[in-house]
């Protein structure tokens, strides 16, 4: 497993139940995956050292969880070793690593997405945002960890984004172009698939909160909560997102000689014109893996490995208990913002004892005195229940048991969906 954060906890934790007897290794595990694979003291993204240690123990199989290391091609250096990997080809990484190029790709292939242009120059920019106004998107082209897509509702606030990213240089490498779009509006859904770069198999979809304030207010953040299912997705609405987004997404990206072989995210915004594209990712989500994987009852291993090694999803489904799943992420004090870390973690043993709570660690570490915090996403505590609201319910008990200095979680994740019910729906 490579990386070390919630969504790799969480795929490390369902690839063991698939096969509990398999050994498993992990690039500097967190506190929460340590005690489920062997660590590898290598770093994520050192990928040609990744692939020799690889190749020396003939791995069987290698997942890849975060899109730095895929971007930088750990893909194509394990495949030209003969090993299976889990994870795109830095080109078809792309669809990630640069926003511009997923846009332009999208537009090439008719898939509905927001209108927008791509800039270089600060003052090209302004002059577009002067003309366009607010409401409207701004967003770094490039890997920013999530938090290089800024929603501005003033005409100020944009101005000041891209002279942030392209004079300032807030995010780096990853803003120096920049994508500028309108601001579409609805309710955001996250679709993934499984795919071999023709054939995908799609999993439960899911809506993920990304503003760190309550009723989703604030700035972005990598994702502070997720739940599934979502009542809005109906068999309708699914055949329309393969049929318009993942079809032809795939179909150019193959074309572009960049077929794409893993897992497919489409961040998508349910317009009143039909579900665009907000974004796409080169692999899980996160928080919604945590969401997700809970409720997946069939092997995730199975079309991992499938994948990996060349071969055809078209025959493999999924199963799914019944119920919902809704995930807290508990984070540090200031997040996105600064924040310190090496604060002690408290968890309860009493979690531990019910079936139907899951802790996946994430910006934690094991320390001589116990596990301590050591990022802005701490952990995440996803409930299981015969109802989102009574998942709800044993989600937020559980955030509540969990105990660090500085501590901060919404408690209203999946709050659309509650006021649905409470309206009579839809």
């Amino acid at each position: 497993m490579v990386g070390n954060g919630g969504r790799e906890h969480t795929l490390l934790w369902k690839l063991k139940a698939d096969s509990p007897s398999a050994e498993f290794f992990a690039t500097q595990p967190n506190g929460g995956m340590a005690a489920l694979a062997e660590g590898v003291e290598i770093a994520p993204g050192d990928t040609e050292a990744l692939a020799g240690w690889a190749a020396a123990r003939s791995i069987d199989l290698t997942v890849v969880g975060p899109e730095a290391p895929l971007a930088a091609g750990i893909a194509d250096r394990f495949r030209n070793k003969g090993l299976p990997v889990f994870g795109p080809s830095a080109a078809a990484a792309r669809i990630e690593s640069s926003k511009s190029y997923a846009k332009e790709l999208m537009r090439g292939a008719g898939v509905p997405t927001a209108d927008f242009r791509v800039f270089r120059e600060l003052a090209a920019a302004q002059d577009y945002i002067r003309e366009q106004g607010a409401p409207i998107v701004i967003k770094a082209s490039g890997l920013a960890a999530g938090k290089g897509a800024i929603v501005c509702d003033r005409e100020e606030e944009a101005l000041q984004a891209v002279r942030e990213m392209l004079e300032d240089f807030r995010f780096g490498e990853a803003g120096r172009e920049v994508v500028v779009e309108e601001c579409m509006r609805g309710e955001e859904l996250s679709v993934f698939v499984l795919t071999d770069g023709r054939e995908f198999l799609t999993l439960l979809p899911s809506q993920d909160h990304k503003r760190v304030g309550e009723g989703d207010t604030g700035p972005n953040t990598g994702g502070l909560g997720a739940y599934a299912p979502v009542s809005l997705v109906n068999p309708g609405l699914m055949q329309e997102v393969e049929e318009r987004v993942l079809l032809p997404t795939l179909r150019a990206l193959e074309s572009d000689g960049s077929a794409f072989q893993g897992l497919l995210y489409a961040g998508l915004m349910l317009t009143h014109e039909g579900p665009k594209v907000v974004e796409f990712n080169c692999r899980f989500g996160d928080p919604e893996t945590q969401a997700i994987l809970p409720l997946l009852a069939s092997s995730l291993l199975e079309p991992m490995a499938t994948i990996a090694e060349g071969g055809s999803v078209s025959d493999l489904t999924a199963r799914w208990h019944s119920g919902g799943a809704v995930t807290t992420v508990l984070a540090s004090q200031g997040y996105p913002g600064s924040y310190e870390k090496g604060k002690p973690i408290h968890l309860p043993p009493s979690l531990a004892d019910d079936p139907n709570l899951f802790v996946f660690q994430a910006g934690t570490r094991s320390s001589g005195d116990g596990l301590v915090t050591s990022g802005g996403r701490v952990l995440a505590v996803t409930g299981i229940g015969d109802s989102l609201a009574d998942a709800s319910r044993k989600s937020l008990v559980g955030a509540d048991a969990v105990e660090f200095e500085g501590k901060y979680f919404r408690t209203d994740i999946g709050w659309r969906e509650f006021a649905r019910d409470e309206a009579g729906r839809p």
